[in-house]
C-alpha cells in the first residue's frame, strides 16, 4: 500500500511539474505577440475577427487570427487560412494554447482570436490564463445561452465582461447595456471605448463584396487606429479579407419543376433579435422577396433555441414554416396558433433527408424565397448539402409581386443581369435601397444614445504612444449628472512595431468613455 502512495505522490509530482513548464512556455509565447486582441460577445465575433485581422494586415501589421464559429479557422498573416485541427471533434478552451503558440511562430505583431468559452467562469480564464489580452472587443449583448450566461440580458453583459483586460481597453458597439460594460470596465481598471456605427458610411459599406453590419465594421475601425492604422488603409484591408464561412448569404437555384428559389442561410444569427434583423435586411435590399418561407432546424440540445425560433414566425409572416430536425415540436407548439396552420412538420431524427426535401420543394411555389433559421448542425447541414447540389439560376432579376407600381411618367425599368442582388459579387452595391428600408423600419425602435459634440483631448487617449489622429468624446451616454466627463488617464501596455501613419482625415472613428460612475 505504502508503494501505490508512493507511485501516485510522485505521479501528482510530476503532472504539477509538467503544468508549470506549459504554463511557463505559454506565458512566454504570449510576450512574443506584443498586441493581442480577444473578440467576444454574442453575434458577429467570427466576421469582427476578421475585419480586424484584415485591418491590421492593411496597416502593414504582420497579423494572425483564429475564428471559432460556425467553422473554425486559422488564419495565417497572408491571409490564407485552414480549419482548425480538433480531436474527435470536439471544442475546447484548451486549444487556444496550441494556438497561441503557432502565431508566436510567426513573430507577428498581433494576435486577433476570437473568445470560445460560453460559461462565465471559463471566459474568465481564456481572458486570465490564455490569451491575456491587451486589447478586447465586446461586440454586443444579445439574447443567447441564457442558461449559461443569464437568466436575464443583464446578467449576459456581466458574463461577457469577465473577458475584458485588466488595465486594458475594451471597444464595444453595445448601446442598451453600455452603463453595465461601465461599471464592470471601471472594476477592472479598463478602459472602454464605444465605436459608433454611425460614423461608418453606406459608401463604405458598398466597398464590402459581402453583407456586413455597420457595428462591426465601426469596432474593427477602432481597433486599427488603436494601432495606428489610418481609417483608408483599414478599410481596404477588410475589403479585401475574406468573408467567415458562415457568413450572411443569399444563393439562387431552379428546384424540379423549374421553379424558381432564392435561398438565404441565416443559420448563423440564431438568436431571435439577429435573426429578425437580417431577414428585414434582405427583404429590405430586394434579396429576397415574397412569398417568403421559412426554415425551423431543431436540435435536442438546443429545445429553448427551437421555441425562441417558432414565437418570431408572426415577424416575419412567411407563406409555409417548415420544420426539420428534433424534437420538431419544441418549435411548432411556440408557434402562436393562428399561424400554427403555415407550420409543416418535416422532423423527425431519423427521417430520411430525401424524402423530407422532396416534399419541402414540391410545395414551393413558381417563385419563392426561403431562409433557414435555428442551427445550422443535424439536419440543417443535410439541407444546405441538398440545395448545392441544385442547379443554380443565372436568369436575370424579374419586377417582384409586391413591387410599387410604376408611375406614368416613368420610363419601363430595364433589368441588368449584372445587377441582381447576390451578395458575393465582388464590389456589389448592396446599399442602393438601404437608407429608406432601413430607416423606416428601425429608427423609432432603437434606443436612443445622446450624441455629444466632437472634442479633442489634451491628453493623449491611447496607452501606446502617439496616435495617427486623436480623438474625444463624440458618441457617449453622458455621466449621471448630464455631463461630458474626460477620458481617465493614459496606461502604457503595448507599442506596435510599426510607427502609427498620419491620416487626412480628421473625423472622429471612436470615442473615450466617461469618467467612472
Amino acid at each position: 500500500m505504502l508503494f501505490l502512495y508512493t507511485v501516485l505522490l510522485i505521479c501528482c509530482a510530476i503532472l504539477l511539474i509538467a503544468g508549470i513548464v506549459e504554463q511557463r512556455r505559454h506565458f512566454a509565447n504570449l510576450d512574443h505577440i506584443p498586441t493581442r486582441v480577444l473578440v467576444n460577445g454574442i453575434r458577429g465575433k467570427s466576421s469582427i475577427t476578421r475585419l480586424c485581422a484584415g485591418a491590421l494586415r492593411g496597416g502593414d501589421l504582420v497579423t494572425v487570427a483564429k475564428t471559432t464559429g460556425t467553422a473554425a479557422r486559422f488564419i495565417h498573416p497572408d491571409a490564407t487560412e485552414e480549419p482548425v485541427y480538433r480531436k474527435f471533434g470536439i471544442a475546447n478552451v484548451v486549444e487556444q494554447i496550441g494556438i497561441v503558440r503557432r502565431a508566436a511562430a510567426y513573430k507577428p505583431d498581433a494576435l486577433v482570436i476570437e473568445c470560445m468559452a460560453v460559461m462565465p467562469a471559463l471566459q474568465e480564464i481564456n481572458q486570465s490564463k490564455l490569451i491575456r489580452s491587451t486589447i478586447g472587443v465586446l461586440c454586443n449583448v444579445r439574447e443567447d445561452h441564457l442558461a449559461e450566461m443569464g437568466p436575464t440580458l443583464d446578467d449576459v453583459a456581466r458574463s461577457l465582461c469577465r473577458s475584458m483586460p485588466e488595465d486594458g481597453i475594451c471597444v464595444t458597439a453595445e448601446k442598451d447595456r453600455y452603463h453595465i460594460l461601465q461599471e464592470e470596465a471601471n472594476a477592472r481598471n479598463c478602459k472602454l471605448i464605444y465605436a459608433d456605427p454611425e460614423t461608418v458610411t453606406d459608401e463604405e459599406l458598398r466597398g464590402f463584396s459581402w453583407f456586413t453590419f455597420k457595428e462591426n465594421v465601426a469596432i474593427a475601425l477602432a481597433v486599427a487606429e488603436l494601432l495606428g492604422v489610418d481609417r483608408e488603409t483599414a478599410l481596404q484591408g477588410m475589403y479585401d479579407a475574406p468573408p467567415d464561412p458562415g457568413v450572411l448569404s443569399v444563393e439562387r437555384y431552379l428546384t424540379p419543376g423549374n421553379k424558381k428559389l432564392r435561398f438565404a442561410n441565416v443559420f448563423a444569427a440564431n438568436d431571435p433579435e439577429s435573426t429578425l434583423m437580417n431577414i428585414n435586411q434582405l427583404l429590405d435590399l430586394g434579396a429576397i422577396h415574397r412569398p417568403l418561407n421559412v426554415v425551423i432546424n431543431c436540435r435536442p440540445d438546443r429545445v429553448e433555441r427551437n421555441g425562441q425560433m417558432g414565437e418570431i414566425i408572426p415577424d416575419l409572416d412567411p407563406e409555409r414554416v417548415f420544420v426539420i430536425g428534433h424534437p420538431a415540436k419544441s418549435a411548432i407548439d411556440a408557434i402562436p396558433a393562428e399561424f400554427r396552420s403555415r407550420a409543416v412538420d418535416l422532423g423527425g431524427d431519423k427521417r430520411d433527408p430525401e424524402e423530407f426535401m422532396g416534399k419541402m420543394l414540391d410545395m414551393l411555389g413558381p417563385d419563392s424565397s426561403m431562409v433557414a433559421i435555428g442551427n445550422i448542425h443535424g439536419q440543417g447541414e443535410i439541407l444546405l448539402e441538398h440545395l448545392a447540389e441544385l442547379p443554380p439560376d443565372e436568369s436575370g432579376d424579374e419586377p417582384a409581386a409586391e413591387a410599387p407600381a410604376r408611375r406614368s411618367d416613368e420610363a419601363p425599368a430595364v433589368v441588368d443581369p449584372s445587377e441582381t442582388m447576390q451578395l458575393y459579387v465582388p464590389r456589389l452595391d448592396p446599399y442602393q435601397r438601404y437608407p429608406e428600408a432601413y430607416e423606416a423600419r428601425y429608427t423609432q425602435t432603437q434606443p436612443h444614445v445622446p450624441q455629444l459634440p466632437a472634442q479633442r483631448d489634451a491628453a493623449h487617449p491611447y496607452p501606446h504612444g502617439e496616435p495617427g489622429r486623436q480623438a474625444g468624446p463624440a458618441a457617449l451616454p453622458p455621466a449621471d449628472d448630464g455631463r461630458a466627463a474626460e477620458p481617465p488617464e493614459s496606461r502604457g501596455m503595448f507599442e506596435p512595431r510599426r510607427a502609427p501613419q498620419p491620416s487626412a482625415d480628421d473625423s472622429q472613428q471612436w470615442h473615450s468613455p466617461g469618467e467612472p460612475r
